[in-house]
């Protein structure tokens, strides 16, 4: 007989206690309200989603995704991301609202991870969809509003690194002919195997001036200046459009006033294969995992029927967490400890107490009371007449 799962969670979940939970809900607050302000409006949708529309639309990989049954037999997913599911929505329920629309959600999304991943199935975002408009202003709202979002978080010091996607296609189908050479390249880049990718390229044997290119590729990766050197390793085809694009983004970001907090990397690649223009990800300091991640991505609303193209952006909660600077208010804690014959006597104190500004009060029997079970308090009113200790 197999031994009962207790205190065992299945793979990935977890439990959030209370400290950890309290920043959780303070920086959704800080987040949120930073959103409203740009003029998105929150949204929310179901947790379970059919395979046949979200789950399929999804950039996430089959085999990381929930599936389920329902009663009729059907297919569902627990959501993997928001994007899908907002694209059916804009797509249906809101087909009749003109675009562009500004929509943002606070969820928790699902995706399956092995054993040995040591990462979080279940995990919490925060992000907008900005959908209907193919300008460079719209990308670089998306861009600002993130930074926004970051500093409105209380995260001291960050990047947004920007990249896009036209340029790395580009420059690789301009240099490399084989599709099974341009995927592996693309996948050293992902996993920032520079090593990987140099050797790689020497193993194909290219023409010098071709690996030149590459190796310069590898070197793109600042200000706006760099632009220059990116154009000059491309010839006039999809990536030098690309470049095109970027010099009008830095200087719509410029007027957002935002190009400090910017980097641009044009190494830079997602594992979301729905993106198919500029894209980014913000990196806080001393942390090895991105904050949030977004981009352009104007092929998806056409597999709901509504054409139209879009951008946004999400924040990974768990690593927010980690680089916001939050310091909670701390509250004036009273503890009341009484006997059965005073209860009316002590709830009425408590319920006065609670009036005040920031106070935490708890009324409590004195024999249901040990010290060592409590936390600390700023004052303690015995209403027994003994000592409290």
């Amino acid at each position: 007989m197999s031994k009962p799962l207790g205190f065992e969670k299945p793979l990935g979940m977890r439990d959030l206690l209370p400290d950890v939970l309290e920043k959780q809900r303070w920086l959704e607050q800080q987040v949120k309200a930073c959103m409203k302000q740009w003029g998105y409006r929150e949204i929310a949708t179901p947790t379970l989603e059919y395979y046949d529309t979200v789950g399929g639309a999804s950039a996430t990989l089959d085999n990381k995704l929930f599936k389920l049954l329902d009663s009729e037999g059907k297919t569902v997913v627990l959501r993997p991301d928001m994007t899908a599911p907002i694209a059916r929505v804009a797509s249906s329920l809101l087909k009749e609202e003109p675009l562009p629309l500004r929509l943002m959600y606070t969820a928790n999304v699902f995706r399956a991870q092995k054993n040995e991943a040591g990462r979080n199935a279940e995990f919490t975002q925060l992000g907008i969809e900005y959908l209907g408009s193919s300008s460079v202003d719209a990308d670089a709202e998306a861009i600002a509003l993130a930074v926004s979002v970051l500093k409105a978080a209380g995260v001291g010091v960050f990047k947004i690194a920007v990249g896009h996607i036209g340029f790395l296609e580009g420059l690789l189908e301009e240099i490399v002919e084989k599709k099974e050479d341009r995927e592996k390249l693309k996948e050293f880049l992902y996993y920032r195997d520079y090593v990987g990718f140099r050797h790689y390229v020497k193993e194909m044997a290219l023409p010098e001036a071709g690996a030149a290119r590459l190796y310069e590729l590898l070197k793109l990766r600042g200000g706006k200046d760099l632009l220059d050197r990116a154009e000059a390793i491309t010839i006039n085809g999809q990536a030098r459009k690309a470049v095109t694009n970027l010099r009008q983004l830095w200087e719509a970001l410029e007027a957002y006033q935002v190009e400090q907090y910017i980097l641009l990397d044009l190494n830079l690649l997602s594992n979301l294969d729905y993106y198919t223009g500029i894209l980014f990800e913000g990196y806080a300091a001393n942390q090895g995992f991105s904050i949030c991640t977004g981009g352009r991505y104007d092929g998806l609303m056409a597999q709901f029927g509504r054409p139209c193209p879009a951008t946004g952006f999400a924040v990974q909660m768990d690593s927010l967490i980690e680089a916001a600077d939050y310091q909670p208010a701390r509250p004036k804690k009273f503890l009341i400890l009484y006997h059965a014959a005073q209860r009316t006597e002590a709830l009425e104190k408590a319920r006065v107490l609670r009036t005040g500004e920031n106070a935490v009060v708890i009324a409590q029997r004195k024999e249901e009371w040990t010290q060592a079970s409590t936390a600390p308090y700023t004052e303690v009113i015995d209403l027994t007449g003994e000592e409290a200790t």
